[in-house]
């Protein structure tokens, strides 16, 4: 077990799946957390289950006032922070000529817009020699069909972390994004999808993944931890946690 004890952090979007993996291992290791959520019953479990073991704030990242207020918050609460996790995301399947203005808005609202104002309102209370990791997708590489909106935002947000990386290397702070394939988590990334959906979309995961099956939300958390704290020769870069998937690497025929 890594220590994290003395650091603090925070976890935006840390209430379910990848993000509360995220949250589970820092406290494990001992760290102070502050996670973040808009969903409200996702938040009352997370008071419950964590037991005052964390802060639980909600916020909505695709609002600027909300991302302002948190930023209040997280000085008031824990001052200087030592890695700041940007993990909130939306993602709607949609074919070019069903894509409407408001799926594709509120897309790049919470992916695009919403990460690259958190990171402008955190980076200055983060420490210097701190950490940002953001959450891509390999979907920022491979053209999925139906997946062209999501696809662009995470592809924005995979640029964001070079030229933020550049422009924060005076302060020593690093900033690197981890990027999922298929992962298990309850909405498997996509908003709205039923359980049948859910079903045929792990399968099709686990055909498709070389290695044979799909993630755990805690192979990202690990994934993510080393380029926040372990790391520390490293920034500007996006480390890939897919099972081979976006390497196109072919299974062994047997």
């Amino acid at each position: 077990m890594h220590s994290y004890a003395g650091k603090k952090a925070v976890v935006v979007g840390g209430t379910h799946g990848m993000g509360r993996a995220i949250v589970d291992a820092l406290l494990h290791g001992g760290a102070e957390v502050l996670l973040t959520g808009r969903n409200g019953q996702r938040l009352d479990a997370s008071r419950r289950e964590l037991a005052g073991r964390a802060q639980v704030v909600p916020s909505d990242v695709a609002s600027l006032a909300e991302i302002d207020a948190l930023g209040a918050f997280v000085e008031q609460e824990l001052g200087q922070v030592d890695a700041v996790f940007v993990n909130a995301g939306h993602a709607q399947i949609g074919a070019l000529g069903d894509v409407t203005e408001a799926a594709y808005d509120q897309t790049f609202a919470v992916n695009t817009k919403g990460a690259f104002f958190t990171m402008q309102r955190l980076a200055p209370l983060v420490r210097d020699g701190g950490a940002f990791v953001v959450t891509t997708s390999i979907a920022d590489e491979t053209g999925t069909p139906g997946m062209s909106v999501y696809s662009g935002s995470k592809a924005a947000l995979r640029a964001f972390t070079r030229v933020f990386a550049a422009e924060l290397l005076p302060r020593g702070i690093r900033v690197n994004a981890v990027s999922p394939g298929f992962i298990q988590t309850p909405t498997m990334g996509i908003a709205g999808a039923s359980t049948e959906e859910l079903a045929a979309f792990e399968q099709e995961g686990s055909a498709v993944t070389p290695m044979g099956r799909i993630g755990a939300p805690g192979e990202v958390a690990a994934a993510a931890l080393f380029l926040a704290f372990h790391a520390t020769f490293t920034t500007g870069t996006e480390f890939p946690v897919d099972g081979g998937l976006a390497q196109q690497l072919d299974a062994p025929h047997t």
